[in-house]
């Protein structure tokens, strides 16, 4: 639950200033154990998305050259740091939703178009959505 209260006042601020982003997973140093105790949350399903939104916007931010386009990146960069640090397989869940979400941007955008732009739109709105539906389910 600390956890997630810490994770809740960064989505809060994350998607109030509206920038975010994503990074390869952390392997640890080699000699180094792992705890293999990775518990789901129940909020997990909608860190996915939230992740893939994440990714969908940095592509996006990217391609119609925002100068805080990075911000998305290092902002799912905390956000994994903070929800699923040690917990490998987690890490690696929300990374790949990350990733997925850019893909399917970059496949289909290539240029900053009216569409783009509505689309960054509408997916920083569902991120701002699903952010603030974590916080009142799961806050307290």
């Amino acid at each position: 639950m600390i956890r997630f209260l810490a994770t809740r006042s960064y989505l809060l601020l994350a998607f109030a200033c509206l920038p975010l982003g994503a990074q390869a997973q952390d392997v640890p140093p080699s000699g180094t154990p792992t705890v293999a105790t990775e518990k789901p949350a129940p909020y997990d399903a909608r860190l996915l998305r939230l992740s893939e939104i994440l990714g969908s916007v940095h592509y996006l931010r990217t391609l119609c050259k925002d100068p805080a386009a990075d911000t998305w990146r290092q902002s799912m960069q905390d956000l994994l740091d903070k929800e699923a640090k040690g917990e490998a397989q987690r890490r690696a869940r929300m990374t790949a939703a990350f990733n997925r979400g850019y893909r399917t941007f970059a496949s289909v955008y290539t240029a900053c178009t009216p569409p783009a732009v509505v689309a960054d739109e509408r997916y920083r709105a569902e991120g701002a959505t699903l952010a603030s539906e974590i916080t009142a389910r799961f806050g307290n």
